[in-house]
């Protein structure tokens, strides 16, 4: 299995899809590195999941603060052989409450942080000539959805430096994973007043994740209903995706 005896890092692990996928990773024999904002959250995982298989090292890390990350990568214990980079954070944005920090924030954490931690890990990826590097964008990455534009704009970022480094890393033998989930139930989403379709538990999809890992695949959409209905919304004419979308508004 891909992940036996590996030492496996997991950013944004204390709640949602991060959480789910320490859990289930857990029962392998591996190390767990888990990093997350919230120490006292990453405290009761390691808790909870210290009589199973894997060793569990926690750190507090805001992926959005390089010094934060650069500090964090220096306090674990060996090296790091398949990288999750799950820290994403939401922000519903309109002409009323337009605020440059927001974008700050979203794009610190679901750009820069991802850009933070390879900086981190590449050196000694590259020295060995192998690695995984998952990182997490999502199915939203395909248009500007009204309310979440920097969201949306954040992932189509994170997706489109992914793919470019996904390329670029071949020759050092390092893997580079983009992992596009629809909508799955997390504190986030928890958030949304909007319909959800197929709105899937972190459970399920830390399982799809650590199956697409596992097989290699370079790019892990899910469900595979939003996945279709994403790329064909993505082909529809301008001036029909804005009539979809005030009609969807009521406006």
């Amino acid at each position: 299995m891909k992940f036996t005896n590996k030492n496996i890092l997991i950013t944004g692990a204390s709640t949602g899809i991060g959480k789910a996928l320490a859990e289930k990773l857990s029962h392998i024999k591996c190390k767990l590195i888990l990093t997350a904002r919230r120490i006292e959250l990453l405290k009761e995982i390691k808790a909870n999941l210290s009589g199973n298989k894997a060793a569990i090292e926690i750190h507090q890390n805001d992926v959005s603060n390089k010094e934060a990350v650069k500090q964090t990568k220096s306090k674990i214990l060996g090296n790091i052989d398949i990288a999750i980079l799950n820290a994403g954070v939401g922000g519903n944005v309109n002409p009323d409450n337009y605020d440059s920090a927001i974008g700050e924030k979203v794009y610190g954490t679901n750009v820069m942080g991802l850009i933070y931690w390879i900086e981190e890990l590449l050196p000694q990826m590259k020295k060995e000539r192998k690695g995984i590097i998952a990182g997490v964008s999502s199915l939203a990455d395909n248009r500007g959805y009204p309310g979440s534009s920097f969201y949306c704009g954040s992932k189509a970022a994170a997706s489109i430096m992914l793919e470019g480094l996904r390329i670029e890393f071949i020759k050092y033998g390092i893997k580079v994973i983009t992992i596009k989930p629809g909508f799955v139930a997390t504190p986030m989403t928890a958030n949304h007043k909007f319909h959800m379709p197929f709105l899937m538990n972190s459970d399920k999809a830390a399982k799809i994740i650590i199956k697409g890992i596992e097989k290699d695949k370079k790019v892990i959409e899910f469900p595979w209903q939003t996945a279709v209905g994403a790329k064909f919304v993505s082909l529809i004419p301008n001036f029909i995706f804005d009539k979809m979308v005030k009609k969807q508004m009521g406006q």
